[in-house]
């Protein structure tokens, strides 16, 4: 078995520097609808150590990483209380799907420094389409409705019964780890975020 150690080291820092903004956006956007859990619970804040799951942001990711299984990770979940929330359900989803836009913003702003970098520092260049990348796989991955993924969120939004949730959220993450070991789900996650990846660098030139 190879394990490419650099790569795994590569996923694992990009993955916590992208997991940081993505958990933010999440918090802002509660705090926004009006529930500030996140805000009194210290989410309000762009310091990594306030994101970071030790399991889900660097244990797993490197394990994954290392093992060519594609990408499995998270970061420590935002608690929102939906009754506080200006829409009800419908305000969950915002906060849902907030963390995955903030990941589709950031691969923008990414592709942009890889076209800057490209000349001057080729180096940089590479870490950022490494960047951009992982950005959007992060972005799909946690688009699959299945808890504790923000993807899940939006069950409720369209009112699955909670005691329906509840019993898939006692299996999400198993299911998880077999889908991205045992199927081609993190290899099909893989090529879309690469098509993703060439097209916003495609729209820069």
């Amino acid at each position: 078995m190879n394990l490419n150690l650099e790569s795994a080291a590569v996923n694992v820092s990009l993955f916590w520097l992208l997991t940081t903004p993505h958990e933010y956006a999440h918090a802002w956007t509660a705090t926004r609808l009006g529930d500030d859990t996140p805000r009194r619970q210290g989410r309000l804040t762009l310091n990594p150590l306030a994101h970071v799951d030790w399991i889900g942001t660097v244990i797993l990711p490197t394990v994954t990483s290392l093992l060519g299984g594609g990408f499995l990770g998270w970061g420590k979940p935002v608690s929102t209380d939906p009754t506080r929330l200006r829409g009800g359900r419908n305000g969950l989803a915002a906060v849902a799907l907030a963390g995955p836009g903030s990941n589709v913003v950031l691969a923008m702003l990414l592709a942009v420094v890889v076209r800057l970098a490209a000349g001057p520092a080729p180096a940089l260049a590479d870490y950022a389409f490494r960047g951009v990348y992982l950005s959007l796989y992060l972005a799909l991955f946690n688009l699959i409705p299945v808890p504790p993924l923000d993807g899940s969120k939006l069950l409720l939004a369209l009112r699955i019964p909670v005691v329906i949730y509840r019993e898939l959220a006692q299996f999400g993450f198993l299911f998880l780890v077999v889908a991205m070991t045992a199927s081609d789900l993190g290899r099909w996650l893989a090529v879309l975020s690469l098509q993703g990846a060439q097209f916003l660098l495609s729209l820069v030139r």
